[in-house]
């Protein structure tokens, strides 16, 4: 066994290992890129794990409850996990760095997806609803990966460097989707029913995300950064460190969280009930994921360009057009033809335009607005409101379109979206 001193001796190796970034800022400028790297390569088995549940988690409740009404419950349940899981991975970040945090999540959505797997073949609606909670894990993951890549950004470069991770999210995101019919054959070949076939693909791409990120996040950029921070703080009268606490914009992460709630709310919703939209209108499986394709594509693949626009015309600019975006998107939706392959496309590929636009812009509000002291645990919170918002919009969801109809649902999704303009104005009355 090591012994005390022995433990003291590594313990202060690793110190002086970490010490060599607070004082170069080449190996500062390394260590960034280098976390953009392996953030990356996580989203995009990431992306691949979110995008094979949203599919067709709708029509696998629809098949085993034999109803719609219900069919905005795995959405919600999936969402509703997403919150806690977005608060423990805050949590597990604030305590012991972004590593941990991460890769404890994408595990922990792997075994949901696992779960998932075996109420489909068992057909238990409760195995299923609750394997869905723990599913939930690897979106918020997914999501707060984002925020790693901005630990060592200055001002300039953090709406760039979410948007960077954000755009490799794409690969499996859209691959996903497209698999679904790939995914499904191979279940059906193996004795396992084809719509729980892409949950299959979602457990493997999880797992192998927080692998990735166990192994290869090192040092960790949240570490450093607050290593940096202590460096540069200086003595007050008393030879006391200044704190930092007094420079928190509460009005940017107000705005911030809040532009990110509604387009997350607005997005859920629409997005859930289309698949079930198309089928009640003779759209295949193939169809679907086509679609739900394009509309994932369209949330992360503008990314490093919006990223760019969000540094140089300013977050508020953006989050306007986020705002536009997400009403025509409803619009759209609301008014094109069951039948209409195009116009579907189009409403989903502005829908997730108009996501994009909120995510990238209110997230850089958020690390804009905190400190490194306390911006993992603030991140987390922000990211258990977004994931409620998108739980609320999943259950609403069904029993709009239910008790209504697609289109009421698209057209109040849309109108809901516009809220967002005045509450990014006021955040301005204050410098960010």
């Amino acid at each position: 066994m090591m012994s005390q001193k022995d433990s003291v001796k590594a313990l202060d190796a690793q110190t002086a290992s970490l010490q060599i970034y607070i004082n170069s800022s080449e190996k500062q400028k390394a260590l960034y890129k280098r976390t953009l790297f392996v953030v990356s390569i996580s989203q995009i088995f990431g992306g691949a794990g979110l995008a094979a549940g949203v599919t067709v988690g709708a029509l696998l409740a629809q098949q085993m409850l034999g109803t719609d009404a219900y069919a905005g419950i795995p959405s919600s349940l999936l969402t509703l996990g997403s919150a806690g899981a977005a608060l423990l991975v805050g949590r597990l970040s604030q305590a012991f760095g972004r590593r941990t945090g991460l890769s404890a999540g994408f595990i922990i959505g792997g075994l949901g997806a696992i779960g998932v797997i075996i109420s489909a073949i068992i057909n238990s609606v409760f195995l299923l609803f609750t394997s869905l909670l723990v599913y939930g894990a690897g979106s918020a993951t997914n999501l707060q990966a984002r925020y790693a890549g901005t630990d060592l950004a200055n001002s300039k470069q953090r709406a760039t460097a979410i948007s960077m991770t954000m755009v490799f999210t794409t690969f499996g995101a859209v691959a996903g989707p497209n698999l679904v019919n790939v995914m499904g054959n191979f279940a059906l070949s193996i004795g396992v029913p084809s719509l729980a076939g892409p949950f299959i693909l979602g457990a493997a791409a999880y797992i192998l995300a927080g692998i990735v990120l166990f192994i290869m996040l090192r040092p960790d950029p949240l570490v450093i950064a607050r290593m940096i921070q202590e460096a540069n703080q200086v003595p007050n009268d008393k030879g006391q460190l200044a704190t930092t606490e007094h420079t928190e914009n509460k009005r940017g992460i107000i705005a911030g969280a809040t532009l990110m709630v509604l387009t997350q709310m607005v997005m859920v919703a629409i997005m859930t009930m289309t698949p079930v939209h198309m089928m009640h209108h003779g759209h295949g499986l193939g169809a679907v994921g086509l679609v739900i394709g394009f509309h994932i594509g369209a949330m992360y693949l503008p990314s490093l360009v919006t990223g760019v626009l969000v540094d140089k015309l300013g977050r508020t600019a953006m989050a306007i057009g986020s705002g536009t975006t997400l009403l025509l998107a409803g619009l759209t939706a609301a008014f094109a033809p069951g039948d209409s392959m195009v116009l579907l496309v189009i409403a989903l590929i502005l829908l997730g335009l108009g996501w994009n636009f909120g995510l990238i812009s209110g997230t850089a509000l958020i690390v804009d607005s905190t400190e490194t002291s306390t911006r993992a645990k603030t991140q987390g919170t922000v990211d258990v409101l977004i994931a409620l918002s998108g739980a609320a919009g999943g259950a609403l969801s069904g029993m709009i379109v239910a008790g209504s109809s697609y289109l009421t649902l698209s057209l109040s999704g849309g109108i809901l979206s516009l809220l967002l303009i005045p509450v990014v104005i006021w955040s301005r009355g204050r410098k960010k």
